[in-house]
């Protein structure tokens, strides 16, 4: 690679003799050192620095604390784990191997809403950053840090780190400059108000602010992001869809929504890509979305002429939808802008906006209390991620998941939820395959009977039923049989199977 390859997206000549190997700008990175890496859910993570550290985790003692925006692709969690390079991790993560590791207690596993991890480094609350690593474009004139596929929380990591390394992407097409909008809230206890009314406004700047003497290191790279691995629609993620699509039409013909509904936000994942994907042949048109990560779905809306503008914190796509929207990105840029993460999921804005928010339980109970993150109550699938800072704050929180797992061992359904991320005061609506629950203006017992007719498995039915007659006969406002409510996990735990 000759220098004439990379120097024209390093624009500050000053910098050319900052570009070093990977393991060299890794060595800046010292034992015990807290890290900021960019990366939200696959897209625009640090791609050579980390697997520069692993290889040296393998050989000498190197533990680090680990804060990115969200998930990282590459398998690059899995290689940091296997390798023990993690001491600690902040705030999601979705890797299989990482995941072992915090179940095991090896690695303490921090799990926040997304929009306040960097509210509590620049509060001095955790941190500080001792190092920022962060995927670019390309380096302006002044200096400024052009992010690439996410912005997550690239900048504050790269405006309250001391140093920073920068990674820049030669495969990350420069067509992305202009896509980003960084906009750093003001300092308390005279905050300004965070002025976005609409999806497209744009309040920031098209690259990330730093002195440049702040960075240390610059290392290139040619590795693409990891494609995501969302699965298409299937007929019982086609039914959720279809469920929510009958809903949101009710909501036109009783006149509080209109055609053009209200900002929509999905959570990451098969089901909640394929109910945005169900709108496609809804009769609902100049749809907006103000969401975290705009997967498949955002773009086969934009293809169908039903969304008019996106705004997200990172684009994640299958592997056929990046081969499809990569080369024609000229023609969705003019629709889309990424954003930090504490601004795609800013509880101000989120309530401002009024958004229409879609997210995935792992399991509801009778009473709308959902559980997002732990499997059996205890260990650890992903994360909560963004969806408690939408679920709160959201016009209408909706969450939805299949009724049945495993074959029909899990009833995703049950008595009481066995971990609570989200509280039955957050929750609106609740959907399966089986139906829809409305759950608004409803005190707990109507609740109960609603979510069992309208979202439980045939096969569960009865048993929540007969749970529910012997709970209300003990009376409560939240009626529970205490020494029952947790059984069906436990039967699960000892049996394999919620079923008797």
């Amino acid at each position: 690679m000759t220098s004439d390859t990379y120097r024209q997206r390093i624009r500050q000549p000053s910098l050319w003799d900052k570009v070093v190997s990977a393991e060299a700008a890794a060595s800046l990175i010292q034992d015990g050192m807290t890290v900021g890496m960019s990366g939200f859910t696959r897209a625009g993570e640090a791609k050579a620095v980390p697997m520069a550290l692993v290889q040296r985790a393998r050989t000498e003692p190197l533990k680090i604390t680990l804060i990115t925006g969200a998930s990282l692709g590459n398998d690059l969690d899995k290689q940091m784990a296997e390798a023990h390079l993690l001491s600690r991790r902040i705030p999601f993560q979705s890797d299989p191997a990482l995941r072992r590791a915090i179940n095991a207690g090896e690695v303490m596993f921090i799990d926040q809403h997304l929009s306040e991890t960097v509210e509590q480094l620049r509060t001095r609350q955790i941190g500080p950053v001792d190092i920022a690593v962060i995927e670019a474009v390309a380096i302006t004139e002044q200096g400024g840090i052009i992010p690439t596929t996410s912005v997550g929380n690239s900048a504050s990591f790269a405006i309250l780190a001391p140093k920073v390394i920068v990674e820049i992407n030669l495969s990350q097409p420069t067509l992305l400059e202009g896509l980003h909008d960084i906009y750093i809230p003001t300092q308390r206890p005279v905050r300004h108000p965070i002025p976005i009314v609409a999806p497209e406004n744009r309040i920031g700047l098209p690259f990330i602010p730093i002195d440049p003497a702040k960075i240390a290191a610059i290392v290139i790279t040619t590795k693409l992001d990891s494609s995501s691995t969302v699965l298409p629609p299937d007929p019982e993620t086609a039914a959720i869809a279809g469920h929510l699509t009958e809903l949101l039409k009710h909501e036109v013909a009783v006149g509080r929504l209109t055609d053009t509904l209200q900002p929509l936000q999905a959570g990451i994942g098969t089901i909640a890509n394929a109910v945005m994907h169900g709108l496609i042949d809804s009769p609902f048109h100049s749809l907006t979305m103000y969401s975290e990560v705009l997967q498949d779905s955002t773009f086969d809306l934009f293809d169908a002429g039903k969304l008019d503008f996106a705004s997200g914190s990172s684009i994640t796509l299958s592997q056929a939808k990046y081969q499809a929207v990569l080369p024609d990105f000229a023609r969705y840029k003019p629709k889309l802008v990424l954003r930090p993460q504490e601004i795609s999921n800013h509880p101000e804005i989120i309530r401002r906006l009024g958004i229409i928010a879609v997210n995935t339980a792992l399991e509801f109970d009778l009473y709308g209390n959902i559980n997002s993150t732990h499997v059996g109550g205890t260990h650890m699938m992903n994360g909560i991620g963004g969806s408690g800072d939408f679920a709160r704050n959201a016009y209408l929180s909706v969450f939805v998941t299949k009724s049945v797992a495993k074959g029909g061992a899990i009833s995703s359904v049950v008595p009481m939820v066995s971990h609570v991320d989200h509280t039955e005061h957050d929750v609106d609506i609740v959907v399966t395959e089986q139906g829809l629950a409305d759950l608004r203006g409803l005190a707990p017992r109507e609740r109960a009977r609603l979510v069992i007719a309208n979202c439980a498995h045939p096969d569960y039915r009865d048993m929540l039923t007969d749970y529910v007659e012997r709970a209300l006969a003990r009376g409560g406002q939240t009626p529970h049989i205490i020494e029952e409510a947790l059984s069906w996990h436990a039967a699960l735990r000892e049996t394999g199977s919620m079923r008797r």
